[in-house]
């Protein structure tokens, strides 16, 4: 079982390391993740103009680029067994979850359509489904470091599948959100004759992120 949860915990720890040779450090994406989020929520609780919603997504771009050379990092190992495999994608699935959030939010903030108490319900909407995933990695963390817990390999795994599911539902949930939203500001935009400039600013629907 030790090596078991070794090779699967060392999908969320190597990333962080900046070479073969240099010192351990580990990085936590449960931190990351609530890092974002508590900073995403900062622009439900204090924002009441545009200028505000702007001045505070500010802090959540910041904790976002403080985290992406680590997502970058564990995006790039290979050769990972089954089952470190899908600790990996979990992790980089809930970072995706905050690429899709700090990508297509900041260009809203930038979108006529939206007033801002429509872009604080929109932060709003984006906080919880960022809130829910990042609860499912702590609880990935939880498993895959502990060894106090009381469960089987088999236990572990199922648990782990589970959870690597529902961070993918999320996932699909952000994306559908996502298009949404910015669905409306099309909407809003065709009525006005100005569908080219919204198009210009989120892209095409075959983006990666929309």
């Amino acid at each position: 079982m030790k090596k078991i949860l070794f090779m699967v915990s060392a999908a969320i720890m190597l990333a962080s390391a900046p070479s073969a040779k240099a010192q351990f450090v580990v990085t936590d994406p449960a931190n990351l993740a609530s890092g974002i989020l508590n900073s995403a929520n900062e622009i439900i609780q204090t924002s009441s103009t545009v200028s505000n919603v702007v001045k505070n997504f500010k802090e959540v771009e910041k904790v976002y680029k403080q985290g992406k050379e680590y997502y970058d990092k564990l995006q790039a190992i290979n050769n990972l067994v089954k089952d470190a495999r899908k600790v990996q994608q979990t992790v980089l699935l809930v970072g995706d979850v905050s690429e899709m959030y700090v990508q297509n939010f900041g260009r809203m903030l930038n979108d006529p359509n939206f007033s801002a108490r429509e872009l604080t319900a929109i932060a709003k909407g984006y906080s919880a489904l960022l809130g829910e995933s990042t609860e499912l990695l702590k609880e990935l963390k939880q498993i895959v470091t502990s060894s106090s817990l009381s469960l089987s390999d088999k236990e572990r795994m199922d648990i782990i599948d589970r959870v690597y599911k529902e961070v993918k539902e999320y996932h699909s949930l952000v994306r559908y959100y996502t298009n949404k939203n910015i669905s409306v500001s099309i909407l809003r935009a065709k009525k006005q004759n100005s569908t080219k400039r919204v198009l210009e600013l989120y892209g095409t629907p075959n983006q990666k992120y929309w």
